[in-house]
């Protein structure tokens, strides 16, 4: 691809900083409420020894920035808010991953233990978009925007790493793996990941990549340190609890201008089912359990709810936890 212009690349720039500008702005409009999140809310206790990542029929959220729990069972109910502040999270067997601010101005990924304790830490360079946890709770991902980048056809780029919890090795990007597209080795200046997805084996994952314009679905596999293309127009891959079906929100037209489609993909089949969200769904969404999807849908004025679907195109929508996002199941 033909290299950025040095106008280009400014204007590229001077967007990132005002979107960083932004960020920092609302992380230094709520640090006040930092110390006493639930009495922001309404909605819980505060107390961090009440928010537990045990496995369990619990459903963990962020909640006005801060990591929070309800009962799977009555979502709309009493929700229990901690003091760890997290911008995305997810969690599984008891091991949970929290992108949050360093400073005003840099970022890091934090794993927690069960009980919320920091385990390890990595910084990171840009703003946090995604983040996953294996089904055994050995390996983190994440994804972030960066800006500085000359080549990019996406629109903008990222960096995606994976840490062994165990080992404590990191892949501090995908960028690293060796890209296998056609049945052939593929290398361009303009790929980026983002939206890892972890079998339940702790070796294979599935992630988006893009290059030359287009995103295509990628199986990855960390002993090998590869990634194979299998499919185009897949974005933000979620496996399902069985490993058979990948959700993700599809372009419409294979135009993300156009907005998104939360559908399903039969890895077996690769028979492609819409949901019956008809909303654009700009979201990594969860697995809630076998069958439901849960996502996050935000309001006109930005306000996030979590939002679920029947993943079979079966159904309808139906608001699930009012004012939260980055829905992640806890139970097993």
């Amino acid at each position: 691809m033909t290299q950025l212009s040095n106008k280009a690349r400014i204007g590229v720039l001077a967007a990132a900083v005002v979107v960083l500008a932004g960020v920092a702005a609302g992380y230094t409009a709520l640090a006040a409420d930092r110390a006493e999140p639930a009495a922001a809310t309404g909605t819980g206790t505060g107390q961090d020894a009440a928010v537990t990542l045990t496995p369990g029929p619990r459903l963990l959220t962020i909640t006005d920035r801060h990591l929070a729990t309800v009962a799977a069972a009555d979502p709309t109910g009493p929700r229990t808010v901690s003091t760890v502040e997290c911008l995305r999270v997810y969690a599984a067997a008891g091991t949970g991953v929290c992108l949050r601010p360093q400073t005003a101005w840099a970022y890091e990924v934090v794993v927690l233990d069960a009980d919320l304790r920091p385990r390890q830490t990595v910084a990171v360079p840009g703003l946090p978009n995604r983040a996953r946890v294996s089904p055994s709770g050995r390996f983190v991902a994440w994804t972030v925007f960066v800006g500085g980048d000359s080549y990019t056809s996406s629109g903008f780029s990222t960096r995606t790493g994976i840490l062994d919890t165990r080992t404590g090795t990191t892949v501090s990007s995908l960028e690293e793996l060796t890209v296998i597209h056609e049945g052939k080795p593929y290398r361009n200046v303009d790929v980026n990941f983002w939206g890892v997805t972890f079998a339940a084996d702790d070796n294979r994952f599935y992630a988006t990549m893009s290059t030359a314009g287009r995103r295509y679905l990628v199986r990855g596999d960390l002993a090998a340190r590869t990634v194979e293309t299998l499919r185009d127009n897949v974005e933000c891959p979620s496996l399902s609890p069985d490993g058979t079906r990948i959700a993700f929100k599809q372009a419409i037209d294979a135009d993300p201008q156009r907005g998104w489609r939360l559908s399903v993909l039969d890895l077996a089949t690769m028979r492609l089912t819409q949901t019956a969200e008809q909303a654009s769904v700009d979201d990594q969404a969860a697995w809630l359990d076998g069958s439901t999807l849960g996502y996050t849908l935000r309001q006109d004025d930005g306000r996030p709810d979590v939002w679920s679907v029947p993943a079979d195109g079966t159904g309808a929508p139906r608001l699930l936890i009012p004012g939260a996002e980055s829905p992640a199941p806890l139970a097993v």
